[in-house]
């Protein structure tokens, strides 16, 4: 891995407003998830950290015309100890400034711990928005929101099958991540929180935005999950866009050939196209 013209520098914040307009701009609500895996490179590409880091950068200036958002998961960088963080680091710095960062991290501890999660991910890299799992409460998130120039995004109702066993107990006669979300909603605000809401979930969706008509959705689920960009959108999407809806699988892996760039391309131009931004 090495710097080269795709490097840029980018300010440490995007504003609602600037994502907003970015939306407008690309008529999308692209999020690429950027999971890359070495046993899933195309043949051509060296199976290590170099192949996975031009892997990435390939795919971001495929897909770049159709994303507003990109998503690094981070576990899949992190098992590879020292090397992964730095090709995590060089592929956060691939991405554009107009383009909205996300460390896929899904962290929450108590509020020393969160402090040192938070600084690693919003300083030390530079991310705009960071996931959190808010099941120890407020003071395991707080720390997170004192970031006054940073996005959290919290765990509300996930696309996978155990969310069933937490997510839809019953509590105060709502289900719990209706409950969650509410609660959570209280120690953030429209200009600094989104949620967490799973594409295979879209029956819900609609009543999630009646409760929260000025929030983001962070939408994972769409392509190899089954989640449909159209049910998302009629569900959920309001006047400002109100979504990023999450393709990792899908985009990334279109192809193991030479060509998965362009067929990288193809997809994330087809679920713009979907989104139906006019």
């Amino acid at each position: 891995m090495q710097n080269d013209k795709y490097l840029v520098n980018f300010a440490p914040y995007m504003t609602k407003l600037e994502l907003i307009n970015q939306i407008n701009e690309k008529r999308s609500l692209l999020c690429v998830g950027l999971d890359t895996e070495i046993s899933k490179l195309p043949a051509h590409l060296p199976k290590n950290i170099e192949g996975i880091f031009e892997f990435n950068k390939n795919i971001i200036k495929a897909t770049l015309p159709y994303s507003v958002a990109y998503k690094i998961n981070t576990a899949f960088y992190e098992q590879y100890g020292a090397d992964g963080w730095q090709c995590m680091n060089e592929t956060l710095q691939l991405i554009p400034r107009n383009c909205f960062t996300i460390a896929d991290a899904k962290r929450g501890d108590i509020g020393n711990t969160s402090s040192m999660y938070a600084r690693a991910f919003f300083e030390t890299m530079n991310f705009d928005a960071i996931t959190v799992a808010p099941y120890m409460g407020k003071d395991s998130l707080q720390p997170f929101f004192e970031f006054k120039n940073k996005w959290v995004i919290c765990l509300g109702l996930t696309s996978n099958k155990g969310s069933e066993d937490f997510q839809l107990l019953n509590v105060n006669n709502r289900p719990l991540y209706e409950e969650v979300m509410l609660k959570t909603s209280e120690w953030g605000n429209h200009e600094n929180l989104m949620f967490v809401t799973g594409a295979t979930k879209a029956n819900q969706l609609k009543h999630l935005r009646d409760l929260f008509p000025e929030f983001f959705f962070l939408v994972p689920g769409v392509g190899a999950q089954g989640g449909s960009v159209i049910d998302v959108c009629e569900n959920a999407k309001t006047s400002f866009g109100g979504l990023l809806i999450n393709s990792s699988r899908g985009i990334i892996y279109a192809s193991n050939g030479e060509d998965y760039a362009e067929k990288a391309k193809i997809e994330a131009q087809t679920i713009q196209s979907a989104c139906n931004i006019s």
